[in-house]
């Protein structure tokens, strides 16, 4: 079996960003076969792994599944693991994992709702979110004011924000979209994900967003069954053509057992998350649909 570098494999298994781990490993908290690893350090399976003084079990680092959540999120909760405000988070509404953790595929702003990505593999998590990966983010937005088609050329063509150029790839009107009203409901895609990049763009043309909602992650819809805090789980062939999208190879996506989905149910019921709680069936063939009344 090839040898692979440390922090790319504990990615993988979730300990967390390859950055962290990089970290990490500078911080002398991470050792291979009782000696503490540097930066470029690479291991093989027999090699036995300590993160923070604990063993990390083989089969974590290279026995590796790849599970992926498509998570309706709603305004009013963060994309922290932990708010210092006692904000809810996303990460609340999870299910428990035995081994690895969620990692979040970027953040959505308190106040933004629609579409999170939640994945096991940090690798793959990592991926979707660089820019050099070229994985898109469409988003269903309503703006306020008086929008022309010259602020809609501009918002393509490109405007300098505060932390450098920024442009929409694609815009598209809402086919509902009443023009002659105060509010108007857009389509648009970008290709990077900073702070407020949305609002921000729209900002620079004098005008407000007041609304806004993410329909889709690369190659992955909002399924319209999937309720506000709720999530389902993606099946392999949508996170084969995640994976694929950003050089991956093919890892074997596990269902959730029965027992798991009832404990989940039971915890979710105790939060009092949601009116009613309850885990939506995998139905893969509407991940890559797009949304109804989609005007592309």
């Amino acid at each position: 079996m090839a040898s692979e570098r440390l922090q790319k494999v504990l990615a993988r298994a979730g300990y967390g960003s390859r950055r962290a781990l990089e970290v990490a490993i500078e911080e002398g908290r991470v050792s291979v076969n009782g000696v503490i690893a540097v930066l470029g350090t690479k291991i093989e399976k027999d090699d036995e792994i300590a993160f923070n003084g604990k063993p990390v079990p083989t089969k974590k680092l290279f026995g590796q599944t790849r599970l992926v959540l498509a998570y309706h999120k709603p305004e009013g909760e963060v994309c922290t693991r932990k708010d210092p405000e006692g904000r809810p988070t996303i990460f609340d509404r999870l299910p428990k994992l035995s081994q690895g953790r969620w990692i979040a595929v970027g953040r959505l702003d308190i106040n933004t709702s629609g579409l999170i990505l939640l994945t096991t593999d940090g690798e793959l998590s990592n991926r979707l979110m660089h820019p050099s990966s070229g994985v898109d983010r469409e988003y269903m937005v309503r703006v306020h004011g008086n929008v022309t088609n010259e602020q809609l050329a501009r918002l393509v063509e490109g405007v300098i924000l505060e932390d450098g150029p920024a442009r929409f790839t694609d815009i598209v009107q809402h086919p509902e979209s009443d023009r002659d009203r105060l509010n108007h409901w857009f389509y648009v895609a970008l290709m990077e994900g900073r702070n407020r990049e949305v609002r921000r763009l729209w900002e620079s043309q004098g005008l407000r967003v007041n609304r806004l909602k993410r329909v889709r992650y690369g190659c992955i819809f909002l399924p319209s069954f999937l309720r506000r805090g709720h999530f389902v789980e993606l099946g392999q062939k949508e996170v084969d053509d995640l994976s694929k999208l950003v050089g991956l190879p093919s890892l074997k996506v596990p269902r959730m057992t029965q027992q798991e989905l009832k404990d989940i149910k039971r915890r979710l019921s105790k939060k009092s998350l949601s009116r009613k709680s309850t885990i939506a069936s995998r139905r893969s063939a509407k991940f890559l649909k797009r949304p109804s009344g989609h005007g592309r």
